[in-house]
């Protein structure tokens, strides 16, 4: 799982993301298996004006054990639909760079990459670029 946290999220912010999202009429996603939660996906508003309330930021996380089996593929074939029939416009993903796995993932489900940003994020002692894929919705 690749995230710019640099802290471990306690439980109650992580249930305000949840609900600030859900609140936002935007859904969250869940992935599942026998032993608990194996990612997640959600959207969030790309910006806060007005005019940008046709866009919106995808997310997947992936718990590290479960890539490459086909669950960040299942989660965007749930969560795309709903921004479609939501009324949204484009899908933005962003992705902190190097990540072949999510670039092809992205890519798979028709996003193309509209910008690469260098050395925005640091972590662990290195700077991080994040490239965004977009995807038209509509």
């Amino acid at each position: 799982m690749v995230t710019f946290e640099t802290a471990p999220v306690a439980t109650e912010a992580m249930q305000a993301r949840v609900q600030g999202v859900q609140d936002a009429g935007l859904p969250w996603l869940v992935a599942e298996n026998g032993q608990g939660i194996v990612g997640y996906a959600y959207a969030a508003p790309w910006k806060a004006r007005d005019a940008y309330r046709f866009a919106v930021e995808s997310t997947i996380y992936l718990a590290p054990e479960a890539t490459g089996r086909g669950i960040g593929r299942r989660l965007y074939d749930a969560l795309l639909p709903r921004l479609r029939a939501g009324g949204l416009r484009t899908a933005i993903g962003g992705i902190a760079l190097p990540n072949a796995a999510s670039v092809a993932l992205h890519e798979a489900m028709g996003f193309t990459k509209s910008a690469h940003f260098r050395e925005v994020g640091f972590k662990f002692g290195r700077w991080i670029d994040v490239g965004y894929w977009q995807r038209m919705l509509r």
